[in-house]
């Protein structure tokens, strides 16, 4: 056996055992996390409740779009020109003037042009 590299190698300790920074974690007055759980639940809820709401909202503001072609050829002739005259659809200017066309918020503004580019007017930039 003198030979095995196994049979001379020492088991090593286990890591947590003498590590000060675990130590708090294992004081009883830690353990009574439990009255967290109903805070971290309602936020859990309460953040998937807002998510779920804006997937709703972007889902109906691009399937105007779809539902409504003309909508979508009358912005990709407005972004056409934005790009004659030098600018780009993702430009701070070309957003702002397809969110007050729209009565949409700047984020959604970018998101209803990028839609309408992919689908409707690949030759936008």
């Amino acid at each position: 056996m003198d030979g095995d590299p196994l049979a001379t190698t020492a088991v090593p300790a286990p890591l947590f055992r003498n590590a000060p920074l675990l130590r708090p974690l294992l004081r009883p007055g830690l353990r009574r996390t439990h009255r967290l759980r109903p805070v971290l639940l309602a936020a859990a809820l309460l953040a998937a409740a807002t998510a779920t709401a804006s997937a709703r909202a972007q889902s109906t503001l691009l399937d105007s779009v779809k539902q409504n072609p003309q909508r979508a050829k009358a912005l990709c002739t407005e972004l056409k020109t934005l790009n004659a005259q030098g600018l780009s659809y993702t430009s701070p200017q070309a957003v702002a003037q397809v969110a007050a066309r729209e009565g949409l918020s700047a984020t959604d503004a970018e998101i209803l042009s990028t839609y309408v580019v992919g689908l409707y007017c690949p030759d936008v930039r």
